[in-house]
């Protein structure tokens, strides 16, 4: 695997996502039939941070050809056990022997599974080798066992700026799947379903970066950059007729001059006013988006529109 240098976060970065859906489904529900998720109290449309951290991942995966050091961990028909394996064979240890290092103890004490420095050397492997690990963190103690990583990369669930409504359409498929189903139709052979949409909603997300946590996991300004670029055009590849139009619209960024930052993340986040100007809105045109100036930042806090 090929060695590059990596240049360290030390800032601290606080960000606004926000994206559109018109005539899609931008995240269903499995528990309601994939329905659209809404807030059911206040009808506001919601996206899981986890829907939105798998359109990264599979950008990234698209883009790195699922190579080194920008390998995905989560990805699909993955066996996230057969992974952390071939993490502990590809560093050469033996998880049926004795540790080689006695300070990791002079026995196996539980075959197949790594115990003190192997976990840690492990854990480091994965981190090198996986963009979503050093990124978004993951829960590697199962099986061999690589311990635990905590992201320095963080979510919160999108949410649309008004209320949205679930549309349920009626589809006809002018094809059966079995034989059974053809002589129960005479021939007729038709196959009806349904469809959930959403006519048009803006949602908001909001992102947190940590330099402490990012040093960690070796997650560097490399990876930030194509963070960047993933949630810039993350949806250009996940085209499909259940989420119709779907863009990335604003992508507002905010840079601490320092790792642990100079303003609480919510402050910043009230500076950004997303307004609709029409009712119903359909069409991202209908909304005001007011961004300060970069006067307006307090000290110690930059502001970066990437979109």
């Amino acid at each position: 695997m090929t060695e590059t240098t990596k240049t360290e976060i030390s800032n601290r970065y606080d960000f606004v996502l926000l994206f559109d859906v018109a005539d899609g489904n931008p995240n269903g529900d499995p528990d309601a039939g994939n329905l659209p998720r809404l807030d059911a109290e206040s009808g506001h449309g919601l996206v899981t941070d986890v829907c939105i951290k798998r359109k990264i991942r599979n950008y990234v995966q698209l883009k790195s050809e699922d190579k080194a050091p920008n390998m995905i961990f989560v990805k699909e028909k993955a066996i996230l056990n057969s992974t952390i394996d071939k993490a502990y064979n590809d560093l050469n240890i033996d998880l049926t022997k004795a540790p080689a290092d006695p300070a990791d103890g002079k026995k196996r004490n539980k075959e197949g599974t790594g115990q003190n420095g192997e976990v840690d050397k492990a854990k480091a492997f994965l981190c090198k080798n996986y963009f979503d690990i050093r990124t978004f963190g993951a829960v590697m103690s199962t099986g061999a066992n690589a311990g635990q990583v905590r992201g320095p990369v963080q979510f919160t669930f999108a949410r649309s700026i008004d209320p949205v409504v679930a549309l349920e359409h009626s589809i006809t498929r002018m094809a059966v799947t079995t034989v059974a189903d053809a002589e129960k139709q005479s021939g007729d052979n038709r196959t009806m379903g349904r469809k959930f949409t959403v006519p048009y909603g803006l949602y908001r997300a909001h992102g947190f970066i940590s330099a402490p946590l990012a040093n960690q996991t070796g997650f560097s300004q490399e990876d930030l950059n194509l963070l960047w670029e993933a949630l810039s055009n993350m949806f250009e590849h996940d085209r499909s007729a259940a989420r119709g139009m779907m863009a990335t619209r604003k992508l507002i960024v905010f840079k601490h001059d320092s790792a642990m930052g100079n303003t609480p993340a919510h402050m910043l986040f009230d500076k950004i006013k997303v307004e609709a100007k029409t009712n119903p809105v359909r069409n991202f045109s209908d909304y005001t988006i007011t961004v300060p100036a970069p006067s307006d930042m307090p000290p110690g806090v930059m502001l970066d529109v990437k979109l």
